[in-house]
């Protein structure tokens, strides 16, 4: 079952890596996290850089918002910089926001802010797109699939078959990977 929730579309701009790769990582998060930073800043780098680069790792984002209206305030940003091609590029941002421990908040200057740092070509268009309610839908169906397999805490993940919890530490997460890349 829990293989079955990879998309591996090709085309899928929350996802990182080749669709065929032989490992898939989804990846529930919020951007007021501050573990889902750390491992942002932290692991994930190391991760793209032994795995994805090199075709054995997907990575599959999935927006889990459990610290209030500014984190779906900000998982609306992220998605409607994704429907201008900079997805990773605000969420990356957004999260450098959070690296120094505490909630990061993401009122409507700061969201502004980080359009323009990440280079959101049409500011208006970006707006616009936060408020179309098929954005609100697809981050409540991600947020439906993750309490569904029981996901309560961020960052979350499903290593193909194998559940991670919380940002563990890198070692952790190439164990899980290893194995998992054997049994493909």
């Amino acid at each position: 079952m829990l293989k079955s929730l990879q998309r591996r579309q090709p085309d899928d701009p929350f996802a990182m890596g080749r669709t065929d790769a032989p490992v898939v990582m989804i990846m529930y998060e919020d951007y007021r996290c501050p573990f889902c930073s750390k491992f942002t800043s932290d692991v994930k780098p190391e991760l793209i850089e032994r795995y994805v680069d090199t075709g054995v790792l997907r990575l599959e984002w999935r927006d889990f918002p459990i610290f209030g209206e500014e984190s779906v305030a900000v998982a609306k940003a992220a998605r409607a910089a994704a429907r201008q091609g900079l997805f990773w590029e605000f969420h990356n941002a957004a999260y450098a926001r959070g690296n120094g421990g505490d909630k990061p908040s993401f009122p409507e200057e700061t969201i502004q802010e980080l359009a323009r740092e990440v280079g959101v070509p049409d500011i208006a268009k970006f707006n616009a797109d936060r408020d179309d309610p098929a954005i609100v839908q697809e981050i409540q169906t991600d947020a439906f699939e993750g309490q569904s397999l029981g996901v309560s805490s961020t960052p979350s993940f499903i290593i193909n078959t194998q559940p991670v919890l919380g940002a563990q530490p890198l070692d952790q997460f190439i164990a899980v990977i290893e194995a998992e890349r054997a049994k493909a």
